[in-house]
C-alpha cells in the first residue's frame, strides 16, 4: 500500500469510527458553532434554482439542506459522506426534501455521473483526501461545462486558536507528539493557499481564486467551559490526541480545560478566534 492510499485508508477508518461516534455526539452544538461558516461559504457558492449540486462530505446533512432549499424542486442535490453513521443522520434530515438524496461515498474514487453538476460543494470535507490531486480529479469529471465548485478549508494552525490553544493544554499533560507533516490529511491540510492551488491546477481546474473569512466562534455552544470542554474532546485535534489515552487521563485532560476555557468565558459563552478560506474554482 502506498502512503497515500495508507493515509486515506487510516482516513476512512476514523470517520468510520471513533470520529464519526463523535461528530454525531457533537452535532447539535456544532450547527450552532458552525452555522456561520456555511452561510459563508454558500453565499460564495450561491446555488441558483433548478441547480444540481453535490456536498462532498456532508456530515450530518446541514449544508445539504440549505443546498436542497436553494436548488428547488427543479433542482437536486446529492449528499455524500464516507462515514455510514453520519450519513444516516444526514439522510433523516433529508427526509423532507425529495429533490435530496444522501449516498455512502468515498468522493476521492466514487464514480459520479460525469458531466452532471453544476456546483460541487464542501464545507471542511475535503482536507482529508490521501492523494488530494487524485481526488480532485475525480471530483472535476461530475462537473458539467461552466461548472463550479467551491469549498471551506480551515487556514493555518496559528490562526485558529479555537483548536490549537486547547491541544496545547492536553500537552501539559501528555507528551506532545513529533510535529506532524503539515501535508497529511488533516484538519490543516489545505492551510498553505499555494498548495491548495497548486492542487486544484494539477486537478485540471482553474487557478482558483480565496476569500478569508475570520469569525470569532462561541466554542462552547452557548453552555460555557463545560460546553467548550465537551466541544474540546468530543471532535478536532484535541479528540485525536486523547483517542488512545485511559479514562484517568482524559478526565484529568477534562479539569485542566475547564480551567482553561474558564479565565475565557463571558455570559455563558467562549469565544475564541477561527480562520477559514473559501475556495473558489472553475473547470479549466
Amino acid at each position: 500500500m502506498t502512503e497515500a492510499s495508507q493515509l486515506h485508508a487510516e482516513q476512512l477508518e476514523y470517520w468510520n469510527g471513533a470520529g464519526g461516534a463523535r461528530w454525531i455526539a457533537s452535532q447539535n452544538r456544532r450547527d450552532r458553532m458552525l452555522g456561520a461558516f456555511a452561510l459563508a461559504a454558500l453565499t460564495v457558492a450561491a446555488p441558483q434554482p433548478g441547480e444540481t449540486a453535490i456536498d462532498i462530505g456532508c456530515g450530518c446533512g446541514e449544508t445539504s439542506v440549505e443546498l436542497a432549499k436553494a436548488v428547488g424542486p427543479g433542482g437536486s442535490v446529492l449528499a455524500a459522506d464516507v462515514s455510514a453513521a453520519i450519513l444516516a443522520e444526514a439522510e433523516a434530515r433529508l427526509a423532507p426534501y425529495p429533490n435530496a438524496r444522501a449516498v455512502l461515498a468515498d468522493a476521492a474514487v466514487y464514480p459520479f455521473e460525469p458531466a452532471s453538476a453544476d456546483l460541487l460543494f464542501s464545507r471542511f470535507g475535503v482536507m482529508f483526501f490521501g492523494d488530494p490531486v487524485a481526488a480532485f480529479k475525480n471530483l472535476k469529471r461530475a462537473l458539467k461545462p461552466g461548472g463550479r465548485m467551491v469549498f471551506a478549508c480551515w487556514r493555518r494552525p496559528q490562526e485558529n486558536p479555537w483548536m490549537t490553544a486547547p491541544l496545547d493544554t492536553v500537552y501539559t499533560i501528555i507528551p506532545r507528539p513529533p510535529k506532524p507533516d503539515p501535508d497529511a490529511p488533516g484538519p490543516f491540510a489545505f492551510g498553505d493557499r499555494e498548495r491548495v492551488a497548486r492542487i486544484l491546477t494539477e486537478a485540471g481546474f482553474a487557478p482558483p481564486t480565496f476569500a478569508t473569512f475570520d469569525p470569532i466562534v462561541d466554542v462552547s455552544g452557548g453552555s460555557g467551559a463545560d460546553g467548550a470542554v465537551e466541544t474540546a474532546m468530543e471532535f478536532g485535534p484535541t479528540s485525536r490526541a486523547l483517542a488512545d489515552q485511559s479514562d484517568a487521563v482524559k478526565a484529568e485532560v477534562a479539569s485542566a480545560l475547564k480551567t482553561y476555557f474558564e479565565g475565557l468565558a463571558q455570559g455563558g459563552a467562549v469565544k475564541m478566534a477561527a480562520a477559514i478560506w473559501i475556495v473558489r474554482t472553475t473547470v479549466a
